[in-house]
């Protein structure tokens, strides 16, 4: 739909579009967990400067999914401001030294400690986000499916997987048709009106949204019965893709990401990274 941005998969061309489907879900779950778990700031800052450039390698346009990044910030910015407000003194806690940058009130005092792990926590989003992006946007649903049931998932399950893929874009493209109608009929949800009566009116769209959706999946469910679907053990994809050198590849470097964040774990003595401790 013209003038919506859309998260899902685009048709495009470059190495990432290349790339197994397997190969960049096993890649984005390995990164993922590998920055989620280490509190190594040199490790985290590292994976999200990966994460960007493999983002603009991709070739997907940033107003495409500006509005994921914006959600994006000001949740990461809230969750920091929630830390601080419950557990202000927690990085001087954690870090075992304290380094005052400003007296606050009581305990809310501003220390380089506690910016250093708020600093971490935000880093954190920037190592997962874009690659959950470019994983999105650049694989193919049914590629994906036919990709899990090569590793020897269920076809059942590998095309549930599939159908859920596809229906992201689609319930986004019924919001904003829903949302067209709406404003069609008078009802102000663009920028023009206030926050307060542009929150009720998406609220509204929500039972509309929901029946629409489930008069979808009746839908597809029958189509898919009257196909006799899941008659057979074995299926066969009308996409495949065989695992290749540059599938390979990406597995190696998801492998010593991971090795490396064990080591640093040993190094380090645990998940942190106290520059403090010398």
């Amino acid at each position: 739909m013209k003038g919506t941005n859309i998260i899902g998969y685009r048709a495009g061309e470059g190495v990432i579009y290349e790339i197994s489907a397997v190969s960049k879900l096993v890649f984005f779950l390995i990164v993922s967990v590998a920055a989620m778990v280490t509190y190594d700031t040199r490790l985290i800052l590292a994976i999200a400067v990966f994460s960007l450039s493999l983002f603009k390698w991709s070739g997907i346009r940033i107003k495409d999914v500006s509005f994921v990044f914006i959600v994006t910030t000001i949740f990461a910015i809230m969750n920091a401001l929630m830390v601080y407000l419950f557990a202000p003194q927690y990085g001087v806690e954690l870090y075992g030294a304290e380094t005052i940058l400003w007296s606050g009130i009581g305990a809310y005092t501003l220390t380089s400690q506690e910016l250093f792990y708020l600093l971490n926590l935000l880093l954190k989003y920037f190592c997962t986000i874009p690659l959950a992006v470019i994983f999105l946007m650049t694989t193919h649903p049914s590629q994906f499916a036919s990709s899990l049931n090569q590793l020897g998932i269920s076809y059942k399950v590998a095309y549930s997987v599939s159908l859920t893929m596809r229906y992201i874009p689609d319930i986004q493209e019924e919001f904003y048709t829903i949302r067209m109608s709406q404003e069609a009929r008078g009802v102000e949800l663009s920028q023009k009106g206030k926050l307060l009566d542009r929150i009720k009116g998406n609220l509204s769209l929500v039972i509309p949204l929901i029946f629409s959706s489930l008069q979808r999946i009746d839908t597809i469910s029958t189509a898919m019965e009257l196909r006799r679907f899941g008659k057979n053990k074995k299926r066969t994809w009308y996409t495949y893709q065989a695992l290749g050198k540059r599938d390979y590849i990406v597995l190696l470097i998801a492998v010593s990401i991971l090795l490396l964040t064990v080591a640093l774990f040993v190094i380090n003595g645990g998940r942190f990274y106290n520059p403090w401790k010398l």
